[in-house]
């Protein structure tokens, strides 16, 4: 797990605004693992909740998560943070001192990921569920200054050491990408990466990456997180976004340079 590779502990999470409504009813107190569920089920059955109500939910999740990570093979070490603000704010709160965050696909859904990760300093890991621990992993090159600091992060993190990275560009097959593409693959091969490089000469990116992956069965993306221009994303569409919707696995996004 990516904690155990960092040698870290888990920070977890839970944000929400504060809504201007009269508190129902105080759920504080000691609650047993029967009422934690009953109390959530009740929670997740209303369409609209309380300040009150929504306060002792993210109280009962933090919880049962805390639960979880110590129960599992390597007693996970947490901390728990409980924001009264939207999830933009709350991940600022804590960008500069976490080594990487975690967030479920399922936000991808809404706008709030994509302004999340273009304000970000801090690399993000959007994961599946069920999360599969991957063994290999595609790192998207093109040669910019956000891949090349992703580069030098990669070379120096513990996390992906023990990851077979194959180094794809996608480009035409010109000396300036072969020359770019072979000094990235012997940096990672100098920092004691085990790597494979390769150049798709394809005009869509987020599809060549797509095929590359599915073809050699990767299990984790990684690339620089909206490194188009506004104005190419406009015209063209957003690589990162594409990728975000069709990538079935674990993807790492690295904030722009």
């Amino acid at each position: 797990m990516a904690s155990i590779r960092l040698r870290a502990p888990v920070g977890l999470l839970h944000s929400m605004p504060s809504l201007q409504q009269k508190a129902a009813i105080n759920y504080s107190g000691c609650l047993n693992i029967d009422d934690e569920n009953a109390l959530l089920e009740q929670f997740t059955s209303k369409e609209h909740l309380s300040n009150c109500e929504l306060k002792a939910q993210g109280r009962l999740l933090l919880s049962q998560a805390t639960s979880y990570c110590e129960q599992q093979r390597h007693k996970l070490k947490t901390y728990t943070l409980h924001r009264h603000e939207n999830l933009n704010q709350s991940i600022d709160y804590v960008d500069d001192q976490a080594q990487l965050i975690v967030i479920g696909h399922h936000v991808t859904c809404k706008s709030t990921l994509s302004q999340l990760i273009r304000v970000s300093h801090c690399p993000i890991l959007v994961t599946h569920a069920p999360f599969l621990p991957p063994t290999t992993a595609l790192f998207a090159f093109d040669n910019s200054p956000t891949c090349h600091k992703l580069l030098n992060w990669l070379c120096k993190t513990p996390l992906v050491r023990a990851l077979t990275v194959h180094i794809v560009m996608v480009g035409k097959e010109t000396s300036d990408n072969c020359d770019a593409l072979r000094e990235a693959y012997a940096k990672l091969k100098q920092a004691g990466i085990k790597s494979k490089k390769t150049l798709l000469d394809c005009r869509d990116v987020a599809a060549a990456l797509n095929y590359y992956q599915n073809q050699h069965d990767i299990g984790l993306l990684m690339t620089g997180a909206f490194g188009q221009s506004r104005l190419r994303e406009l015209l063209q569409g957003s690589d990162t976004k594409k990728l975000l919707v069709s990538t079935k696995t674990p993807y790492l996004l690295f904030p722009k340079a």
